[in-house]
């Protein structure tokens, strides 16, 4: 019985990533070759090993911040419109009952990057807008979250969300151009972020079939990729204004 017991327990977590009826296919069956099945496993693999790494993605842009005293080089207006494209694809996500592994790297990441719009305004001597606006967006969130916002609104949100992703990212670049330098942003988190919406493309395509995340996705990892072109083009150099 203790063995019944332990071996049900081992499949209950395999499960996850080994949905029916792909579980059966492999640990039954013994089908290793199911195309169909392996492309959901792999989703879903990715799509965990995502959220994951979205636990801790943002901490060495964080820590970079803390440890700096300053927010120099990151641009708060473009940290604001990808807080807004996170936040609506994660609440968009969350009301669509799509499968957890689609989108749940979007609650750790919501944390981290509120938390850096937090520590810009607070570092940058403005420590009553940094609370101020910590406590908007809780409330925001907790609102879009209960379920009582409408769907139609959440809709239109994620909609918006490719010319926002666009708008963050291109003040990013421009600001690094303008500097000559990518300041405070972390290679690291950057990277993380590039290779994570790559992988979203494909996880989106076989746990949601929604186009607007799938383009959202793409879009994402174009500047995505800017971004971090340009943090290995200045990596030795200097911001002009120093």
């Amino acid at each position: 019985m203790a063995t019944e017991s332990s071996t049900d327990g081992v499949g209950s977590y395999l499960h996850f990533i080994f949905p029916q009826p792909c579980y059966d296919e492999y640990f039954l069956k013994l089908n290793f070759f199911h195309v169909q099945c392996f492309n959901v496993v792999l989703s879903k693999a990715l799509g965990y090993g995502i959220i994951l790494g979205a636990v801790l993605v943002k901490l060495p842009q964080i820590m970079k911040i803390v440890s700096a005293g300053s927010g120099k080089g990151i641009s708060l207006v473009a940290v604001m419109c990808e807080l807004f494209a996170i936040s609506a694809t994660t609440t968009y996500g969350f009301a669509m009952s799509f499968p957890f592994s689609a989108y749940g790297e979007g609650l750790f990441l919501t944390i981290q990057t509120s938390l850096i719009a937090f520590l810009i305004l607070f570092f940058g001597g403005n420590a009553v807008g940094a609370f101020m606006f910590g406590a908007l967006y809780t409330g925001i969130m907790g609102y879009l979250l209960s379920g009582l916002c409408p769907i139609a609104v959440l809709s239109a949100l994620q909609s918006i969300n490719i010319p926002i992703v666009i708008l963050s990212k291109m003040l990013q670049a421009v600001t690094n151009y303008r500097n000559g330098g990518t300041g405070q942003l972390s290679a690291v988190t950057v990277f993380l972020l590039f290779a994570g919406s790559l992988a979203r493309i494909f996880t989106s395509i076989h746990e949601t079939g929604d186009n607007l995340v799938i383009v959202t996705f793409i879009v994402s990892t174009v500047f995505n990729g800017l971004i971090f072109s340009q943090i290995l083009y200045y990596w030795n150099s200097k911001s002009k204004k120093d």
